[in-house]
């Protein structure tokens, strides 16, 4: 019997990029929830309902910024693992129990650092 596909929410407002980055992470057999934005992912962290095993994020986002949302999902789901991706990944700073990408990154980097986050 297999285990239930784990599921993540990526929030990333440029749709081709976020596009790309369902699609690798669909055809490693994760469920994924898509957010244009902060506003769409806090509907998602909102429901009660709904399984979220990981957060990851875009660190330019508009109206409210990746770290913002991460600082909001915590306050809503003190546990849920968050992975920041940036352009600017060594000049970014996050909380030490958060994890970073850099934008470009290759699909073994993307399974490792989502399979690392999700343990």
């Amino acid at each position: 019997m297999s285990t239930p596909a784990s599921i993540i929410l990526v929030v990333e407002d440029d749709a081709i990029v976020r596009m790309l980055i369902v699609d690798v992470l669909e055809e490693l057999e994760y469920k994924v929830l898509e957010a244009d934005g902060s506003e769409k992912a806090l509907e998602f962290l909102n429901d009660e309902e709904q399984k979220i095993d990981l957060m990851m994020t875009d660190v330019g986002l508009p109206v409210m910024d990746g770290r913002e949302l991460a600082t909001q999902a915590r306050l809503l789901r003190p546990a849920l693992p968050i992975l920041f991706a940036s352009g600017y990944a060594e000049s970014i700073d996050v909380p030490p129990d958060m994890q970073v990408i850099g934008k470009p990154f290759s699909i073994d980097q993307l399974r490792d650092k989502v399979k690392s986050s999700i343990q």
